[in-house]
């Protein structure tokens, strides 16, 4: 992309450029819904939840994180 490339599409209404985004990232989502995991992904993934099986007690609530964070 050039820089008049660019240039175009900051010139668009915010609108335009909230639609664009919007079409750029489901073209995004798309493409990584149809990628396979990893190995260490699934790895992962299996390795969390076994930990959740061995201790579901030990789950924070998104509120208690969120205070945490300090995320409004």
């Amino acid at each position: 992309m050039g820089k008049s490339d660019l240039q175009a599409l900051l010139s668009l209404s915010a609108a335009e450029r909230i639609e664009l985004a919007e079409d750029l990232w489901d073209s995004v989502a798309q493409e990584a819904a149809v990628q396979p995991l990893k190995t260490h992904e699934v790895a992962e993934i299996e390795k969390r939840l076994a930990e959740h099986r061995a201790s579901p007690q030990e789950v924070v609530p998104w509120s208690t994180v969120k205070t945490h964070l300090q995320i409004d």
